[in-house]
């Protein structure tokens, strides 16, 4: 289990190991690249024992503990699926439209430039499962509540929403239903600044 100083560390750690990249995929962008988390067994165990230490903290007892940990596509899927085995539950993807087979709930939201579709299999969440919501990155906050949306429709309880890192200046969080963690926060509002 971590400590708050390893959870420092851990913090410290991951801000040194991502990479910005400028005016990617669009200029003006200031593109977070999270991969090189993956390259370190350390770094990676690190990030999930950080991400753990948080959710046991507030969900400890049997009653409260999650059921599902729902990943975003793409980047959800580095990790939520480490993250479920930790806990001990299930692992959902939320994927875009035309990736999933079978019968599907969907939820549209807004990107940068123009609109997009999640869905989820329509069995994937029982009706009063406890579910974390995880995804790389949480900028505007739009992908997360369709994904939200998508648990609700379902049946299913959100009990929090995971991020590695936050876009403060985007304000995203204040698009969910639910409390939200981040290990990390940050960015300037424009290059530059």
């Amino acid at each position: 289990m971590s400590s708050p100083a390893s959870i420092a560390e851990t913090k410290a750690l991951l801000k040194a190991t991502l990479r910005q990249f400028e005016d990617f995929p669009t200029k003006g962008i200031l593109f977070e690249d999270i991969l090189p988390i993956f390259k370190s067994p350390k770094t990676f165990q690190s990030l999930i024992d950080a991400i753990n230490h948080q959710i046991e903290a507030n969900f400890s007892t049997p009653e409260s503990k999650p059921d599902v940990v729902v990943g975003l596509d793409a980047r959800g899927f580095l990790f939520g699926p480490t993250l479920a085995l930790q806990l001990g539950a299930a692992f959902v993807p939320v994927r875009k439209q035309g990736k999933v087979p079978g019968p599907t709930v969907e939820a549209e939201f807004e990107k940068e430039y123009g609109k997009d579709v999640f869905v989820m299999q329509a069995d994937a969440i029982k009706a009063g499962q406890k579910v974390i919501i995880v995804d790389d990155i949480i900028a505007t906050g739009g992908s997360a509540k369709a994904a939200g949306q998508l648990v609700n429709k379902l049946g299913g309880k959100i009990l929090e929403y995971v991020f590695i890192l936050e876009l403060d200046f985007l304000h995203g969080r204040d698009q969910l239903d639910a409390p939200v963690y981040t290990l990390l926060s940050g960015q300037p509002e424009k290059l530059g600044s």
